[in-house]
């Protein structure tokens, strides 16, 4: 792969050739960190993934008020298929990109929704570099994710959600696909103190919903969609009717509070 570019390769802002992870936080741009916004500034290539040839990408469009019209644009397929292969193809496929352009002398970013290391593509990205371009300079930069900005958004929207207190643990896991799998879940946080964070609701809202409500979580639950987009949600589970919601749709289960409360 042959990149051009109208700079010297690395010389940006003063970056030496290597590869960034870099998170973008869940929605808005503003909520991108200082490192992240600089690591793009500096880069000769901006990388992303997409569903499918010709999308733009979501991190992409996070990013986009802080990516420069002279800098570079790599788009990789990472293609959200059940199959193993496939995207085990694509990891691959996507490193061996990077690592060129790399072995170029450019200086590359890898944009990543929310945090880069939390049910993140560039994890996998990270794994294959490690083991098929072990020599080239990795870099990641952490990102805010879409369940810090769910519970800081509500709060600031005056319903206090204060993600975990000092004697709480925080489980923070996909959501199960049957219901048999969510129970031991409940319980488990229920038993631990712990809030269960459920990322990637979608089409299982209207079974979760029901066993929600079935144990009385329903009101002190805060249902999350679109963490940091315009058309971003935030209201009490109770509020939300049982019918498919989007992908991107979170829940934070709170089943009771510490002693120790102001």
């Amino acid at each position: 792969m042959t990149i051009s570019s109208s700079v010297e390769p690395g010389l940006t802002l003063g970056l030496n050739p290597g590869l960034t992870l870099v998170g973008v936080g869940p929605g808005d741009p503003n909520l991108l960190t200082v490192a992240a916004v600089r690591a793009i500034g500096a880069a000769d290539v901006v990388a992303y993934p997409v569903a499918r040839e010709g999308a733009v990408g979501m991190a992409a469009t996070i990013a986009a008020p802080w990516i420069e019209s002279h800098q570079r644009r790599l788009p990789l397929l990472f293609p959200m298929v059940a199959d193993a292969q496939p995207r085990i193809d694509a990891w691959h496929d996507g490193a061996d990109q990077l690592a060129a352009a790399v072995d170029e002398g450019f200086s590359v970013v890898l944009l990543c929704e929310g945090d880069a290391s939390l049910f993140a593509s560039a994890s996998y990205v990270l794994l294959a570099m490690a083991q098929r371009h072990p020599t080239c300079p990795v870099t990641v930069i952490p990102g805010i994710t879409s369940v810090a900005a769910a519970a800081a958004a509500a709060s600031s929207l005056a319903m206090p959600w204060p993600l975990a207190l000092q004697q709480e643990g925080l489980l923070v896991r996909p959501t199960p696909d049957t219901l048999a799998e969510l129970e031991p879940l409940l319980e488990q946080a229920a038993a631990s103190h712990w809030v269960l964070a459920l990322l990637k609701l979608g089409h299982r809202w209207s079974w979760v919903r029901q066993a929600l409500d079935a144990r009385g979580l329903l009101e002190g639950s805060l249902f999350a969609q679109r963490v940091g987009w315009p058309d971003q949600l935030l209201a009490s589970a109770a509020a939300m009717p049982a019918d498919e919601q989007p992908y991107f749709s979170l829940l934070l289960i709170r089943q009771g509070w510490p002693k120790v409360l102001p």
